[in-house]
């Protein structure tokens, strides 16, 4: 052993304790069995990242967990009969007028557990094209057919649409209708004629194979009396179950129909569908949260044409009877003012035969941007004898 090597262990005070009161025999035989323990340490240092790497090799690879932990759903509270103002002016989610929206992945299937679904998910990307749909009427309101994609002239948001799709008459797309009737106080004496007007709307609009209506009163508050069928019983008695009393919140109640039903109205297989709501009122509001605009903004996010029947029949028109045009007008749809309650019925026919008698034109709009902004629609015919009746606008999606 090399004195450098005996110097080295010197420096253990162990060891130097040891050697002063051992013999030399001893300390020699220490010496050699430390040295001994010593090379032994260093070989198994120098062994075990060899041996780990070995080890690690003969291992088979363990799949990483790919669900994340869960977390804890948060419980919803049930909605409020009657909207709250301000979220109305928040920023929109809807989308264009039968537009195509926004595609997702698609829902995991009811039976998988815990939510997952081995079966493969559909994509699809942001469609922006807008179906609108419009009327022609000449001055004295009667329908115009047969007219051709260059009878038009189309702004969208102030631009020309950077295509067109298609331009067709539509008479048969299913419609889905909601019939939403005031039955506050101040119609008490002309409820009974409302219920007949739209028993027997409904009787001759809604055909069994396509088409789906609902049925909702307000007074204070709008409430549901049939969701959406074809089977006329039901909508008969939807109707005529309704009693008056109370206030009215006819914004509420316009609100309410297009955000909770229209919007999330049933879709036909396959194809468009159009949306109407048919409002019977004196449009006397004293009761609603929503104001007038929030109501328009949800009609133009549901894709929904508003007509409203007036039940004033008094010689002059009262501020309700401006608030019902200004709904109706901003939609594409128009407000109708029977000068006798007998003549109700031929203001439902009128909207029957508009239903059945319109066009849609399919477009893709020019700089079009997925912020959920609004954005004008600017619809004539070159020909100024018609008289054209589509919405003045609708929201983009938002992505």
């Amino acid at each position: 052993m090399k004195k450098s090597d005996m110097k080295w262990l010197d420096s253990f005070q162990p060891w130097t304790r040891f050697r002063a009161s051992a013999p030399p025999e001893s300390r020699h035989a220490a010496r050699i069995g430390q040295l001994d323990m010593i090379w032994t340490l260093a070989l198994a240092l120098l062994w075990a990242p060899v041996a780990l790497a070995l080890g690690q090799s003969s291992t088979p690879n363990q799949p990483p967990s790919s669900a994340p932990p869960a977390a804890s759903k948060p419980q919803s509270s049930a909605p409020p009969s009657q909207p709250a103002a301000p979220a109305a002016s928040t920023t929109p989610q809807g989308t264009a007028p039968q537009t195509a929206t926004p595609g997702t992945q698609q829902a995991p299937k009811p039976g998988a557990p815990n939510g997952q679904d081995n079966s493969q998910y559909t994509l699809s990307t942001y469609a922006n094209e807008v179906n609108l749909i419009f009327t022609v009427t000449d001055r004295h309101g009667r329908f115009i057919e047969n007219l051709q994609q260059n009878d038009f002239a189309l702004l969208d948001d102030q631009k020309a649409p950077a295509q067109v799709f298609s331009f067709t008459q539509q008479t048969n797309l299913p419609l889905r209708v909601g019939i939403l009737i005031d039955a506050s106080t101040s119609i008490r004496q002309r409820f009974e004629f409302e219920q007949s007007a739209a028993v027997q709307f409904l009787q001759q609009v809604v055909r069994p194979r396509s088409d789906l209506a609902f049925v909702m009163g307000f007074d204070v508050s709008p409430y549901v009396t049939q969701s959406y069928t074809n089977d006329q019983d039901r909508l008969e008695a939807g109707i005529t179950k309704m009693r008056p009393g109370g206030g009215t919140a006819l914004f509420d109640a316009v609100y309410v129909a297009c955000r909770d039903h229209l919007l999330k109205a049933p879709n036909a297989t396959p194809g468009a569908v159009r949306k109407a709501l048919v409002v019977i009122s004196d449009g006397d509001d004293n009761q609603s949260r929503a104001y007038p605009d929030d109501a328009i903004k949800m009609c133009q996010r549901a894709e929904t044409i508003v007509y409203a029947i007036s039940t004033n029949v008094s010689p002059s028109r009262d501020r309700g009877d401006d608030v019902l045009k200004q709904i109706a007008e901003a939609t594409g749809g128009v407000a109708f003012f029977p000068k006798r309650l007998e003549d109700m019925s031929q203001s439902f026919h009128n909207i029957e035969d508009e239903l059945r008698s319109q066009y849609s034109l399919a477009y893709r709009p020019a700089d079009f941007k997925l912020d959920g902004s609004f954005r004008s629609i600017y619809l004539v015919a070159l020909d100024r004898r018609y008289v054209v009746r589509a919405s003045k606008g609708y929201f983009a999606a938002k992505f």
